[in-house]
């Protein structure tokens, strides 16, 4: 249902010819302008002609790269999917405005028909000419509108229909937006943290000196070297008390 919306709101800004332009908009990465040339076989100032008509509607959304072999720029384009249908119930809210307005008009007005020169015309025109058509001098008879007006009622009750489908497609592509939204926040966040992590460690192992690696054999030899230190002094004292008890 999407992909026919699409294609409508396409071939109301650039003509049914180029509808096909909407499945190659209608993607999850900006699409190069030269790809969407050659898909349509047209030449590039053409494709560009027509996404500018788009791009002029507010429809679609474009990136810049430049060619870091020829140096020159490039054109994205993507179709900006909520705002194409919201283009498109503005125009059919639009529509069915224009149609409650005719039928409001029909029912309270009164209309005379010429039936040699299938010509209608309102009260006022009528009277004007003394009820007479001025084409052919026949007698205007009153129409019925009791059939147009049934007509209208039934083509706004047709677009009705479409505006509630398309309401529908609205929310479920907010809903695919707003999942898209939270994703990005959640890894900018984890991101954010990762970074502060680093940062962290970083000053962490500024601050703390880094520790000697002692072999086995070294420590051996300075606890031997401790107890030599610890066993001279107290050798001293006891030959010192020994001296004096004599």
């Amino acid at each position: 249902m999407l992909d026919k919306i699409l294609k409508e709101i396409i071939t109301l800004v650039v003509g049914k010819q180029y509808e096909e332009i909407a499945n190659l908009l209608n993607s999850k990465e900006h699409i190069n302008e030269f790809l969407i040339a050659k898909r349509l076989n047209l030449t590039i100032n053409q494709t560009r002609n027509i996404l500018y008509k788009i791009s002029n509607e507010g429809l679609v959304s474009s990136v810049r790269k430049k060619d870091k072999r020829k140096g020159w720029y490039t054109y994205y384009w993507k179709l900006d999917i909520l705002k194409s249908l919201e283009y498109m119930k503005e125009i059919l809210k639009k529509k069915i405005n224009e149609l409650n307005q005719e039928v409001k008009e029909k029912e309270k007005k009164v209309y005379y028909y010429c039936n040699r020169c299938k010509l209608e015309v309102d009260e006022e025109s009528a009277l004007s000419a003394n009820f007479s058509c001025n084409e052919c001098g026949d007698i205007y008879i009153i129409k019925d509108n009791s059939a147009p007006i049934k007509e209208i009622k039934k083509e706004i009750l047709k677009l009705d229909e479409k505006v509630n489908l398309i309401n529908k497609e609205i929310l479920e592509e907010k809903d695919v937006l707003e999942k898209k939204k939270v994703r990005t926040i959640n890894r900018l966040e984890k991101e954010k943290q990762l970074l502060k992590k680093a940062k962290r460690e970083k000053l962490k192992s500024l601050r703390t000196p880094a520790k000697k690696i002692i072999s086995k054999k070294t420590k051996k030899v300075i606890i031997k070297k401790q107890k030599k230190v610890i066993k001279k002094p107290v050798k001293k004292f006891i030959k010192k008390i020994k001296t004096k008890r004599k």
